[in-house]
């Protein structure tokens, strides 16, 4: 019997009007606006693109920069919405994809792991009993208490990471998230990353690093300035996208 399909990409095209004026105000784009005056290009970011990913799998997204593949991975996480096909989503989806943008600065770590982790949809009463993991996997210690805007990059991703990764979704999308803190975080973070995986956990990965492609996903697809250059097993399209 095959297994449940957990994303579902059917002909989905994104583009984007991109205002090509020099406007030196909010004042002069308003009143721009309302003439109908506003000059716009259109930028396609995706065409006609299609995959399937099923209940366990974790599936690999490769291409240059600008390929597509953050544009992708936010049209499934549900930020935005494709201008043409369909995304369907069978289950619970946990989005790591820009570590931290729910922070604020001016709060504690402590303070900012409710919020953050309110944001991605966890309950007080859960955090709350997952307080002491995430604290200890973050590694922070005392800094825990003080405002992370005296984090440094490194301190503020392990903190984002492991409020993050706290549970086991349904679906996992992952964006260069291995790349997080030192190099001990990232062994650490990678080993959190596999258990997931091995739990039953649905994967959406992308990553410039072509090596872990090849070890961590079973299929893959190539986009290639928005369009599907190759889909199928990892190490077949990961050694085709090397030699392209």
């Amino acid at each position: 019997m095959s297994r449940k399909v957990m994303i579902e990409v059917d002909n989905v095209s994104m583009t984007f009007k991109m205002n090509t004026d020099k406007i030196m105000s909010l004042k002069e784009y308003v009143t721009k606006g309302l003439s109908g005056k506003l000059k716009f290009d259109k930028f396609t970011a995706l065409t006609d693109v299609s995959f399937q990913v099923r209940k366990g799998e974790t599936f690999g997204l490769i291409g240059c920069n600008g390929a597509g593949k953050s544009t992708m991975l936010k049209l499934i996480s549900g930020i935005m919405k494709p201008t043409k096909g369909t995304i369907r989503c069978n289950g619970s989806i946990v989005p790591m994809l820009e570590l931290g943008s729910g922070f604020d600065f001016d709060l504690t770590g402590r303070e900012n792991i409710f919020l953050n982790g309110a944001i991605l949809g966890y309950s007080k009463k859960y955090l709350t009993e997952k307080y002491d993991e995430i604290v200890d996997f973050s590694e922070l210690g005392e800094f825990i208490n003080y405002p992370i805007r005296t984090y440094s990059s490194g301190m503020l991703a392990r903190l984002a990471f492991s409020v993050a990764s706290v549970v086991e979704p349904e679906i996992l999308i992952v964006d260069e998230i291995l790349s997080v803190g030192d190099a001990a975080f990232q062994k650490k973070s990678r080993a959190r990353m596999m258990k997931m995986m091995g739990s039953g956990t649905t994967v959406l990965f992308v990553s410039h690093d072509i090596n872990q492609i090849r070890e961590m996903c079973g299929r893959c697809i190539w986009l290639d300035h928005g369009h599907t250059k190759m889909i199928g097993d990892a190490s077949e399209v990961c050694s085709c996208y090397v030699r392209s």
